[in-house]
């Protein structure tokens, strides 16, 4: 019984209807909420997870194609949970150092003389705008790349793509640079 309400409660959404939203909203949002806080352990994080998920179902509503909407749902908010982690794992990550730096000296000078702001700047700058705009939101934005994948309306997998292919392009430019 509970399957076809909630079906009803998205056809009306679909239509624009915000009291169905509402409704939607008040039998899940606790749902959502316990997924994502339980994974991610932090109350305001778990409130974006909860809004970007109910922002989803309110602008996208046919992305539910059938079953248990509470499954579906507890399952979106699990994968945008684990982004936030993953996101957030790759901004902790320590970076990579060029293997073909000399060892010598205070490793810090070593590296800002190689490469300076302008150097990285115009390395960004030459990059093509489907990866450096990405790159720009992400890494100078502070956004993740689930936000960066709204903003652009692209799929999550496309923009994550766009990145690693950005920085891979950055990597060789800065090598470059530093052993000139």
């Amino acid at each position: 019984m509970s399957g076809s309400v909630d079906e009803g409660l998205l056809e009306r959404i679909a239509s624009g209807d915000a009291a169905a939203f509402s409704a939607l909203y008040d039998r899940y949002a606790a749902l959502v909420y316990g997924v994502a806080k339980r994974i991610l352990r932090s109350p305001e994080q778990a409130q974006d997870v909860t809004q970007s998920v109910f922002l989803k179902v309110w602008s996208k509503p046919r992305l539910f194609t059938g079953g248990s909407f509470g499954a579906w749902v507890a399952r979106v908010a699990r994968n945008a949970a684990l982004d936030i982690l993953r996101s957030s794992a790759v901004r902790l990550r320590e970076p990579e150092i060029p293997t073909t730096l000399a060892a010598t000296g205070d490793l810090e000078e070593a590296v800002f003389a190689g490469v300076d702001r302008e150097t990285v700047a115009r390395a960004v700058r030459a990059l093509p705008e489907n990866e450096r705009v990405p790159i720009e939101q992400a890494y100078f934005g502070g956004l993740t790349y689930r936000e960066v994948a709204e903003r652009m309306d692209a799929p999550l997998g496309t923009v994550k793509t766009r990145i690693r292919s950005g920085l891979q392009r950055l990597r060789g430019a800065l090598q470059g640079a530093v052993t000139r």
